[in-house]
């Protein structure tokens, strides 16, 4: 047995290193008494029992991570008692936790310099997990697995907030690796779905102001980034369905009504209301009673897009409006001449100084009757100055939008029904109705009277289902399209059929005289171009 002998250099000033200072006392009275008693069995039994004792505070003090002290510990024992059994055991365990005190130091280097997670084998989250697994119960080690998650949970928000998602989720799914304990990126990700969400919120409002600017285009690719972001699919689809309405309708709602006031003056055009896009059967049956030839072949017409058409006809206050800002004159002006219902032979007569201020017996008109006595040229340069002065697409309706407009869903003769109406709903010739001079109606609707002879204000009967007002009678109105005697080879995309120099135009929609067969949403009429009288006016269309 080699024991430690008091007078050898350097040995005695290793037990200076215990920190209980009986015990050093202790072990230095038996190492001078060994001396001078080598064979004594109970000295050695005694000093193997302190040296025990230094044996445990060495394994306590690697146990609690102070290595520095369980280092000197042990170099007490191996000075007095080299081969002392569990020395060499206890050797092993300082070198093992001298080796983990590197790991935790390099991790917290790394961690310093930001190597979180590279480079590979570098990394703080290397070092850590190596230090783990070399002592599974290292508190430090564990800290610092967990300073490594958290500091890659701080990245992914960095990523979030600059609307770097993919980065983020990546990041975050790579912490869900670090530890078993989930906590913290269960944490870190709902931060980072709120982060999201805001954006989420963010893109579909600008998505939304984009739409109701007409900026379609900019929409769709708002909607490419809010998809790139992931799990918005329901937010997606209404989106779409609200862009693909903002397309068909520019940013407006079927049943809409639009009322666009001038950009250099006071005037506003008059009111529209936005109609529903979608497809109908236009023209006529053979087997529809009255039917004329030139209301076949019954043809489909599809509405891709909304358009709006005029709530009434323009009445004579808005027509007034555009001569006075326009200096216009009409046909009749220039004609100095008009067509007037005498009412006193009951028939249709030519008048002198008739014009858009006179009504339908030549006085003058009040000022929300409809105009009349106006020809397809002064509908036209009607709505051309309502374009000018607004900025928007003012026209007058084709033919087929008239008549998709004026059916309103229905596919009866009238958009009432198929006979004389159950309540007013129009300005029609009723068998009830009667002139100034007691006159009546020859051919009329049966049990019907509306009160009027003659043209009646604008709006004072009852709205289709679309809620346009007398689009069935009061006055016949002048459609964009020209005159064709079948609707062989008529487009069906509800766009106005016309040919370069066309003299003769469309009228739609019957007339405060016209006979029940006159007044089926399938009639049409046409005239000359630059022909008025006291049957016809107009009413405005706007695409949208």
């Amino acid at each position: 047995m080699q024991i430690l002998v008091p007078g050898t250099p350097g040995r005695q000033e290793s037990l200076e290193r215990l920190p209980d200072a009986a015990q050093q006392e202790r072990v230095r009275q038996l190492l001078w008494e060994f001396a001078d008693n080598p064979g004594d069995g109970e000295l050695v039994s005694r000093l193997d029992a302190e040296l025990e004792d230094i044996l445990v505070q060495a394994r306590r003090a690697l146990e609690q991570g102070r290595t520095g002290e369980a280092g000197s510990l042990l170099d007490i024992v191996d000075d007095i008692m080299p081969k002392f059994p569990g020395l060499a055991g206890a050797r092993a365990q300082l070198a093992q936790a001298r080796a983990v005190d590197d790991l935790l130091a390099a991790g917290r280097g790394a961690l310093e310099r930001g190597d979180i997670s590279q480079p590979e084998g570098e990394s703080a989250w290397d070092y850590y997990r190596r230090a783990l697994d070399a002592d599974p119960g290292n508190a430090a080690a564990a800290e610092g697995l967990a300073d490594v998650e958290q500091a890659m949970i701080n990245q992914a928000l960095v990523y979030a907030r600059r609307g770097e998602f993919d980065a983020a989720e990546r990041v975050l799914e790579e912490a869900g690796h670090v530890r078993p304990d989930n906590s913290l990126v269960a944490r870190g990700r709902a931060q980072f779905d709120e982060i999201r969400l805001g954006e989420v919120q963010r893109l579909e409002a600008r998505a939304v102001r984009a739409m109701d600017a007409g900026e379609f285009s900019t929409a769709d690719r708002i909607l490419i980034d809010l998809i790139a972001l992931g799990g918005q699919d329901d937010r997606v689809k209404t989106l779409r369905r609200r862009l693909e309405e903002a397309r068909r309708y520019g940013g407006f709602s079927p049943g809409q009504i639009i009322r666009d006031p001038f950009l250099n003056s006071d005037a506003v055009a008059p009111e529209s209301v936005v109609v529903l896009a979608g497809s109908f059967t236009m023209g006529s049956e053979a087997s529809e009673a009255g039917r004329a030839e030139n209301e076949g072949p019954v043809h489909r017409v599809t509405f891709r897009s909304g358009f709006a058409i005029g709530r009434t006809e323009v009445t004579v206050e808005q027509f007034r409006v555009f001569v006075k800002e326009s200096a216009y004159r009409t046909d009749a002006e220039r004609n100095g001449r008009s067509t007037i219902l005498d009412p006193f032979s009951g028939r249709l007569t030519e008048r002198k100084n008739i014009s858009w201020e006179s009504n339908f017996e030549g006085r003058p008109a009040d000022s929300d009757e409809p105009v009349i006595h106006v020809s397809w040229n002064d509908a036209q340069a009607y709505v051309e100055w309502l374009a000018r002065g607004t900025g928007k697409s003012y026209r007058l309706p084709s033919e087929s939008e008239f008549e998709y407009a004026l059916r309103a869903g229905t596919t009866t003769r009238y958009w009432w029904g198929n006979g004389s109406p159950n309540s007013v709903v129009e300005n029609l010739t009723g068998d009830g109705d009667s002139s100034r001079s007691r006159r009546q109606w020859s051919v009329s609707f049966e049990k019907y009277s509306d009160g009027f002879w003659g043209p009646a204000p604008v709006g004072a009967f009852q709205a289709n289902p679309f809620g346009l007002f007398d689009m069935g009678g009061n006055v016949g109105e002048w459609v964009r399209d020209c005159w064709h005697d079948t609707y062989v080879r008529a487009p069906g995309d509800g766009s106005a059929w016309i040919n370069p120099g066309c003299i003769e135009r469309v009228i739609r929609g019957g007339y405060w005289a016209s006979s029940p067969e006159q007044s089926r949403s399938a009639h049409r009429l046409y005239a000359k171009a630059n022909y008025h009288d006291a049957r016809i006016g107009f009413r405005i269309a706007r695409d949208l």
